[in-house]
């Protein structure tokens, strides 16, 4: 998590290489945790280059099937070992395709920043 230096008000948030090191940690637990897990990325700022103090890491997951409503799935993923706040958005295979069919500014903005990091 970020910290502060006990000689200093400035507050050291982790890069972007500390982020992905520790998502592909983070990935090989949770992989085991969902075998129904197709592919994982993050998108938003760390994606971009441009996250800062505050950033968050947005996360994408696209499994085979679910049973759980869209805005209940991510809660059986465990974000919390992630070294910034995370929010994950979890897609079934089907519903992937058919976001990506709308042409919204939402799929065109996931397809051109998403950084694929499974399989």
């Amino acid at each position: 998590m970020p910290v502060r230096s006990l000689t200093s008000s400035v507050l050291k948030w982790p890069d972007r290489q500390c982020v992905e090191e520790a998502l592909q940690v983070w990935l090989t637990r949770e992989a085991g945790r969902h075998p129904d897990l197709v592919r994982l990325g993050y998108f938003g700022s760390y994606a971009r280059g441009d996250w800062g103090v505050g950033s968050d890491l947005d996360l994408i997951a696209l499994v085979r099937e679910a049973g759980e409503p869209f805005e209940r799935r991510a809660l059986s993923w465990d974000l919390n070992p992630l070294p910034v706040p995370a929010e994950l958005l979890v897609y079934t295979e089907a519903e992937w395709r058919r976001l990506l069919d709308t042409g919204s500014r939402f799929a065109e903005t996931l397809m051109r920043q998403a950084v694929w990091v499974y399989p």
